[in-house]
């Protein structure tokens, strides 16, 4: 029987082995990848915040220095106690006239000129006897015009205003106001507004004049410029009630006009307080900005972890080729041995596990081949018995019918045909016994069968017809011996349908095969018999003679050949005998 090689298919070691090693590396390569990118743009977006944050701030303290720039400058006339004493003298003529001119003027000339920028003074004095003196602007720019930046009023001309009625209660030294009144919003300036009081009494502070110094609003917050923090960014300053008083940066606001969430939602938002004005400065920093250095963080990273992916992998792939060839040396001595070949031998250098495992194989593959010629050895002789004890069953059966035949010639005195069964039957021995043989010719099989339906028709005379239809082919071909006389016995003792049975058999050679058919044209077997047949328990109380064939054959060629039956009531019986095309030469080469 040929053994076909069973076609393993599998994952071969070396690329389990890869994978596993890639997946325990590439987790904790993306792992700390992660965490670095985490770490290290969380760092760059904190970093970026406080440097911008710290540059915004910086703007703020710019814009603060200044305003404690113009705080020091209404300071040199608030704390001028010379000049207070000028405007309580409430003298007419060259005496008010000497006051302003020696005095006054003076030392709003000296406060203009301590300015770091460019600013207008306006005073409103509560002395009418003093003169004022003022410009006629016709609704342009004070800032813009010729001649001295300074104006002298009388109260008179503020009393109404809501933004002088509504100032602060005077808190001496302290009390200032930083604020749009008149035509600030207009022309974008904004001023500084405070009193000027009289010093001789520190409890019930009189005011005796009030101060506006007036500057522009670019040159206050001329430290805003958006350009400091990066591309993009716009920079605002915003009021009390949030609305827009300067702008740095492309932007579509409008002065006067609020922030909307909509439109900032793409923005980191920096808000700084300016105190002094109640203000805000309020940076809107784009997100892209940002994302410019964490995408440059993050190719890095990858790169990093890729390069490192790829060493690792390198390394991985040279140590799973140098275990999976040691695997895969193992796999073939296996495959060796599952095809019966236990010769095969492998070797390991070294003094680890795969050369434990080597020898073990090679004295396992030794132990089991010396066990399977042993076994082999002892399955020979075991079959060999068998074969024999059921020859030795066999014959006993035939020759106890055949020798009750001839008890019946002879108790009714037929002498010739006892004589010719009698001879029939020991030529039917003697092919049968064969010198002790199992496996005869099919010639000889053939011989002993004619032999046997010899004996039968000296007992049933005209009642049983035999027809051979055998190719001559088969003739140079062995087989087991016996294995057709059972089925015809059967056919003559069970199948009788009325005085007469016709019996056709049939030899032909299909290939490697050689197939024997047993024809009878008898009453058939009954269907519970022929269940009972093919069940193999319930088998062995039926059909004695069909199961000794049956298991001679299988036990001698193996378990793919044997005995097969149909069969109809009515219509007669089929026996089908298959067993392999071997001669003498190629049957002594195979095992029993």
């Amino acid at each position: 029987m040929t053994i076909h090689k069973k076609e393993h298919r599998y994952i071969p070691f070396g690329i389990k082995l890869m994978l596993t090693y890639s997946l325990f590396i590439i987790i904790p390569v993306l792992l700390v990848g992660y965490a670095a990118n985490l770490i290290f743009t969380n760092s760059i977006q904190e970093r970026t915040r406080e440097i911008n944050h710290g540059t915004l701030e910086q703007m703020k303290d710019n814009i603060k220095y200044k305003l404690e720039d113009m705080s020091r400058i209404s300071g040199m006339l608030y704390f001028d106690s010379n000049l207070a004493s000028y405007l309580r003298r409430y003298e007419e003529g060259w005496v008010s006239y000497e006051a302003t001119t020696k005095q006054l003027l003076p030392r709003i000339l000296t406060t203009i000129d301590a300015a770091n920028n460019k600013i207008r003074l306006a005073i409103y004095l509560h002395n009418n006897t003093l003169p004022e003196i003022y410009h006629n602007y016709k609704d342009t720019d004070p800032l813009n015009s010729e001649g001295p930046l300074f104006d002298l009023y009388h109260i008179e001309r503020i009393k109404d205003r809501p933004w002088y009625l509504e100032y602060p209660t005077e808190r001496y030294g302290e009390t200032m106001q930083w604020k749009q009144v008149e035509g600030d919003t207009k022309f974008g300036h904004i001023s500084l507004l405070r009193r000027l009081v009289d010093m001789n009494d520190s409890i019930a502070v009189k005011e005796i004049g009030f101060v506006r110094i007036s500057l522009r609003l670019t040159d206050l917050l001329e430290s805003v410029d958006s350009e400091k923090i990066g591309k993009g960014t716009k920079i605002f300053a915003m009021d009390e009630n949030r609305k827009i008083m300067f702008s740095s940066g492309d932007t579509d606001y409008k002065l006067g006009e609020t922030l909307s969430e909509e439109k900032i939602a793409n923005y980191w938002v920096i808000d700084e307080p300016i105190p002094q004005l109640n203000w805000h400065l309020v940076a809107l920093v784009p997100t892209d900005i940002m994302e410019k250095a964490t995408k440059e963080v993050r190719f890095w990273t990858i790169l990093i972890c890729l390069a490192c992916y790829i060493v690792f992998s390198f390394a991985g792939l040279f140590i799973s080729r140098f275990y999976s060839r040691k695997v895969s040396k193992i796999v073939r001595v296996l495959d060796s041995f599952q095809e019966g070949n236990f010769q095969k031998s492998i070797n390991f250098k070294g003094n680890d596990e795969f050369t434990r495992i080597s020898i073990a194989l090679n004295e396992m593959g030794q132990n089991i081949d010396e066990l399977i010629q042993e076994v082999y050895m002892t399955n020979i002789k075991k079959k060999e018995a068998e074969l024999e004890s059921l020859q030795a069953q066999i014959n006993p059966h035939f020759l106890y019918n055949t020798l009750s035949s001839i008890s019946r010639l002879a108790k009714f005195g037929e002498v010739d045909k006892l004589q010719r069964m009698v001879l029939d039957l020991a030529k039917f021995y003697r092919l049968s016994l064969n010198e002790g043989r199992t496996v005869i010719p099919i010639r000889n099989e053939l011989e002993q069968v004619s032999a046997y339906i010899n004996i039968q028709k000296t007992k049933f005379a005209d009642g049983m017809q035999v027809f051979f239809d055998v190719d001559p082919d088969l003739f140079k071909f062995t087989t087991v011996k016996l294995i057709l006389q059972p089925f015809i016995e059967n056919a003559l003792e069970h199948a009788w349908y009325g005085d007469r049975i016709n019996i056709r058999i049939v030899g032909k050679l299909e290939g490697e095969l050689i197939t024997f058919q047993v024809i009878d044209d008898g009453v058939g077997i009954h269907p519970e018999v022929l269940r009972q047949l093919s069940d193999p328990v319930e088998s062995l109380n039926v059909g004695y003679g069909i199961r000794n064939v049956d298991g001679r054959i299988r036990l001698h060629f193996g378990a793919e050949y044997g005995v097969t039956i149909v069969s109809k009531r009515g219509i007669g019986t089929s026996i089908c005998i298959t067993i392999p095309a071997k001669t003498n030469a190629s049957q002594s080469e195979r095992p029993i």
